[in-house]
């Protein structure tokens, strides 16, 4: 697998594919929830397999919110959403950002907590889905 760090104006037509696939049809999230316009403001990181397909995806804000973490089904269970998730805190450690921050579905909670995040807050609702704030000092 690879990982690689790009940006938004590089990789628009993988990023859109691998979010439109996992939150749009799987998830039914509105398009205009995911798309939000940030992205152009985003590092973005994409996952492929050893033969090259697209498996998965992130974002990290400048402030060091990570979103949009997205895997295709086939693809899950097998550590790719982790590197992804590495991937993007070793660019903040590399921006010298001190602190990362994310919203998980709840059911994602112990993947989160598995790599350093504690949770913050109390649940909220985001997108018809049942979120919560994590947080994870560098």
């Amino acid at each position: 697998m690879n990982i690689k760090i790009t940006s938004f104006s590089e990789s628009e037509n993988e990023i859109r594919s691998l979010r439109d696939a996992v939150f749009g049809i799987e998830q039914g999230v509105p398009r205009d929830l995911d798309w939000d316009g940030e992205d152009s403001n985003c590092t973005h990181a994409l996952a492929e397999d050893s033969d090259g397909n697209l498996i998965g995806t992130g974002r990290m804000r400048p402030d060091g919110k990570i979103g949009r973490l997205a895997v295709l089904a086939f693809g899950r269970g097998n550590g790719i959403g982790g590197e992804i998730l590495e991937a993007l805190i070793s660019e903040a450690h590399a921006r010298k950002i001190n602190r990362v921050y994310l919203h998980a579905q709840f059911q994602t909670v112990s993947f989160y907590e598995k790599h350093g995040f504690r949770k913050e807050g109390s649940e909220f609702v985001e997108a018809g889905i049942l979120h919560v704030k994590m947080i994870r000092d560098l």
